[in-house]
């Protein structure tokens, strides 16, 4: 799986580009002024470089070496420091209890029972009271063939969402269909899903 990433990442623009996931820029009301962040599968680290623009400390997390170099540099040009971890997200060793936020934003590349554990960990990262963000693609997207995976099992639906995540309290679950410009990566008429969620005190 590193060995595609790397592959996908080694050209000299950004694949998904340098600002912000549009979505998460409008969560930037709910966050807070300080804090912990994880920026889960963050590549080329446009979320972890706007989420420490916010004032967090942001550990970003991705199994691409070239990916994070390049966030690094990103990073260094918007004048913030990020914690990297290059690490599969597998057999990493995920912190428990520890964040304020984490951040997942596209991240379909794990079949559905990796997905669980993946959406598990995410959850038990997070402190009591702390914000959950996943934004992904519904099996619409396939269609539109705008980005994403092809595989229909790795797209997101409400029911699966709201499943998935039902021991936290939903703050909002939309779906709609918007016009993504994120590099060439997502670019085009896209049919996305967006959660917004709090871990239970």
């Amino acid at each position: 799986m590193a060995g595609f990433w790397d592959e996908r990442y080694a050209v000299e623009h950004y694949v998904f580009g340098e600002a912000p996931n549009a979505f998460l820029a409008r969560q930037g009301a709910l966050l807070p002024r300080s804090g912990h962040a994880l920026a889960v599968a963050d590549g080329e680290g446009r979320n972890g470089v706007w989420m420490a623009e916010q004032g967090l400390s942001v550990v970003s997390v991705d199994g691409s070496s070239v990916a994070q170099k390049k966030a690094a540099l990103l990073a260094t040009k918007r004048g913030v420091a990020l914690d990297f971890v290059l690490a599969d997200l597998e057999t990493w060793e995920w912190p428990e209890g520890e964040m304020d936020v984490v951040a997942g934003i596209f991240i379909q590349f794990m079949d559905p029972p990796g997905r669980d554990r993946m959406f598990a960990r995410m959850v038990a990262a997070l402190k009591p009271g702390g914000l959950l963000l996943l934004e992904g693609y519904r099996p619409e997207q396939l269609a539109y063939g705008t980005g994403g995976p092809r595989q229909v099992e790795n797209l997101y639906t409400e029911a699966l969402l709201r499943e998935a995540f039902a021991a936290m309290d939903i703050v909002s679950l939309d779906s709609y269909d918007a016009t993504l410009s994120e590099g060439p990566g997502h670019d085009g008429m896209s049919a996305v899903i967006d959660l917004v969620a709090r871990r239970r005190s």
